[in-house]
């Protein structure tokens, strides 16, 4: 027996120790993936061995616990299949699975150590660096409205026309002539101021005729919007200018007599404020199942001419209102879901990521802008990746090259956003293996230990 099998296994079981330790040591590392060492007997020709040699120095890529960050710019690879794709700054390419990057002075998102996220931009399929923007959203005019009310079928009618009694051109009122059945006037005796029957020369008394009012009917528009009982409904909604100035447009909806062909007819005027829009007033008609008829196609366009007035001049604001779909049933009013596609100015508020890899960028006035979105790499042969650090692997000819997808596509995992996934260190079975490598380096030692012990003999014989 020679020293050298006893020196191998002492150097097996350090390296072996090594490992251990840096797995112990990496346990709460983002994205870590544990090594193991895996040894060899070191071949002889005679039938005993030369020792133990590390053969290599694998990675397990069991996938780790997934944990809530709360950070908007982490994210986790939900599944076995696939890494990060990262872009150092010289173009280099590594992979990883830690998942914790932060935007860099230009909106880059990258990782500790500086390397970019590389995904799929916003318009296409090339790869690209991943950026979150940092400039305000501009302002968008409205342009259209899209409005479907239910409007009560049993709403009472508010007239159109009114009777008054007539006024002459000096504004005193106009009274003519009863008449009887036949068309005649109604006559009766004339009373004097003490309320005396006047007498004529023979004694009769005098008759005239019995007057009344001089009544019209004429055409009115009742519709005031201080007064609640000119109409028998109102929403209102904001609108924005060019400027992202907002306007509060108010619909009124006044229901009439029935038209000449039984349909329902509801008048509906516009205002902003105590502004009229052009034009002040659209005609909308249903049939007797309550399904709109008019206008057709069922648009009404209107002008709010000079929004923002001479202290804030802005384009006239010209848009559509679309009442497709509007209803007269019965039941209450009711105005649904009004969606119009003008916003104000937004700041950056914030950054999610859905499960397919999508990034997706929010902001103040509610408006939401895809970013892009991540690429997942998988490949043929993990452990032909080779370690560089950081939580980082570059490809090998061993690994192939790696295949390239969107989360959730072919295989690959989804992301989880505002999460991380947990170093995959057992730190119970690492503390039973420093054990085990312990004793065999304990082991080895007593060898060599035994092997001095022989010479000391040999030397020692006379």
């Amino acid at each position: 027996m020679s020293f050298g099998q006893g020196l191998s296994g002492l150097n097996a079981a350090s390296q072996n120790l090594d490992s251990i330790g840096n797995n112990i040591a990496n346990s709460g590392t983002v994205g870590y993936k544990a090594s193991t060492v895996q040894f060899a007997d070191v071949y002889a020709n005679s039938r005993i061995g030369l020792g133990v040699q590390v053969s290599r120095v694998s990675q397990r890529f069991s996938v780790g616990n997934v944990s809530n960050s709360g950070n908007q710019f982490d994210m986790a690879i939900d599944g076995a299949n696939g890494l990060f794709r990262l872009e150092q700054s010289n173009g280099a390419v590594l992979f990883s699975r830690n998942g914790q990057f932060y935007p860099d002075k230009a909106g880059y998102l990258v990782n500790a150590q500086g390397h970019y996220l590389t995904g799929y931009g916003p318009g296409g399929s090339q790869l690209e660096r991943l950026q979150v923007p940092s400039a305000n959203v501009p302002p968008k005019a409205t342009t259209a409205l899209d409005f479907k009310p239910n409007l009560p079928g049993g709403a009472e009618a508010i007239p159109t026309t009114k009777t008054q009694q007539k006024v002459d051109a000096n504004g005193d009122l106009v009274f003519k002539p009863k008449l009887d059945a036949n068309g005649n006037p109604e006559m009766t005796p004339k009373l004097d101021a003490n309320g005396d029957p006047v007498l004529d020369g023979s004694g009769n008394p005098v008759m005239e005729p019995v007057m009344e009012p001089d009544m019209e009917t004429v055409a009115v528009n009742v519709f005031d919007p201080k007064d609640p009982t000119t109409y028998s409904n109102a929403f209102s909604y904001s609108v924005y200018d060019s400027l992202g100035n907002s306007h509060e447009v108010s619909q009124y909806f006044v229901k009439r007599p029935a038209n000449a062909a039984g349909e329902s007819v509801w008048d509906v005027y516009y205002m902003e404020g105590s502004t009229p829009l052009s034009p002040a007033s659209a005609t909308l008609t249903f049939n007797g199942s309550g399904v709109m008829t008019s206008p057709n196609p069922a648009t009404v366009n209107l002008t709010l001419a000079n929004p923002g007035g001479n202290a804030s001049p802005a384009d006239d604001l010209v848009f559509d209102v679309r009442y497709t779909g509007t209803t007269q049933f019965g039941g209450e009013f009711a105005t649904g879901k009004p969606y119009q596609d003008g916003y104000a100015t937004g700041e950056y508020a914030g950054m999610s990521i859905d499960k397919d890899g999508t990034m997706i960028a929010s902001y103040t006035n509610g408006v939401t802008q895809r970013l892009g979105s991540l690429v997942l790499a998988d490949f043929s042969n993990l452990q032909g990746l080779s370690p560089v650090g950081g939580n980082a692997w570059a490809e090998t000819g061993a690994s192939g090259q790696p295949i390239l997808g969107r989360p959730g596509e072919n295989g690959l995992a989804t992301i989880k956003g505002q999460a991380v996934e947990d170093s995959n260190v057992d730190m119970g079975q690492e503390l039973v293996n420093m054990i085990i490598a312990q004793r065999t380096y304990q082991a080895n030692a007593q060898t060599i230990k035994t092997q001095d012990q022989v010479l000391q003999t040999l030397v020692n014989l006379r």
